[in-house]
């Protein structure tokens, strides 16, 4: 399943929803992860974003960036389940496909474990039946987004808890997972894992997950089988005027670890944003291995 990068209401509402909410048919399973904190809007976003095709709507109820906040949405909703509750039940009055929670496991002092509880207990009363937690609290100040994400300790045992007091629900665990043994240790006690930062850094990593997780007997694609065939995509797109840096920025860490990996990286970024860059950028680059 893949989720979206979190999408404001204003930004859908405002800002123009093809930009947006866009994607490719392949991306499929995909969920939209939408910040904001009124149901009314929450709820027309959550219609727009189904018609657009999207599997599940996914609230972000974790974001500590201090523009979120002014916002009032994000992490600093863990402080008002009701609303958060209220939000939830507006979505799914709405929809057919699933809606869920994307939380934190506290904030600042309301770190205990019974706050977390209360919150999970009031929201599911609207009906939603996933929830995924980042094993971390978050500080609402002193620490920038980036320093959320690594200063606050990792409790993968508080998931655990929730999954014992909630057996009824799906609860995935976020943060810090990194490898598919970890993966593995966590379905031992709970319902799935959400990797983010390390399929982005180092994306070949999943190339296993469909035969390890799901049971799927595949040939596993070469990293050089992977750019070849994202090559057909972005020469799709360059056919429409997109940019050839906003596609491959997304695949420098193809052959993360790897032999002239750090060659790989620096023709791309030296190369893909220059005037009138096209697909001969990566084909250059793929010469490194072959």
């Amino acid at each position: 399943m893949l989720y979206t990068e979190m999408i404001t209401t204003g930004a859908i509402i405002h800002g123009g929803e093809e930009r947006h909410l866009k994607f490719n048919d392949e991306e499929h399973p995909v969920a939209v992860q939408l910040g904001g904190s009124d149901p009314n809007d929450l709820a027309h976003c959550a219609k727009v974003c189904e018609d657009y095709g999207y599997d599940e709507i996914n609230l972000n109820v974790g974001c500590p960036s201090d523009r979120v906040q002014n916002g009032r949405f994000g992490a600093c909703l863990m402080a008002e389940p009701q609303l958060v509750a209220d939000c939830m039940a507006a979505m799914a009055n709405v929809v057919d496909i699933p809606v869920t929670v994307k939380t934190r496991i506290g904030i600042d002092d309301l770190d205990a474990y019974e706050h977390l509880h209360h919150f999970i207990d009031t929201v599911r009363q609207s009906g939603v039946k996933t929830f995924i937690i980042h094993a971390r609290k978050a500080w609402l100040s002193g620490l920038s987004p980036k320093e959320n994400r690594e200063i606050p300790p990792l409790k993968y045992d508080v998931a655990y808890q929730v999954k014992k007091d909630f057996p009824d629900l799906e609860i995935i665990v976020n943060g810090g997972v990194t490898t598919l043994e970890q993966v593995d240790e966590h379905m031992q006690h709970l319902d799935g894992a959400m990797i983010g930062r390390e399929a982005y850094h180092n994306p070949y990593f999943l190339a296993e997950v469909d035969n390890r997780f799901y049971d799927q007997n595949n040939a596993i694609p070469s990293r050089i089988e992977v750019a070849d065939e994202f090559c057909n995509y972005v020469q799709s797109q360059l056919d429409q005027d997109v940019y050839l840096g906003h596609m491959t920025r997304h695949i420098l860490g193809l052959f993360y670890a790897q032999p002239k990996g750090k060659l790989w990286r620096r023709h791309l970024s030296e190369n893909a944003y220059k005037k009138g860059a096209g697909l001969e950028v990566i084909e250059e680059a793929l010469t490194l291995f072959k």
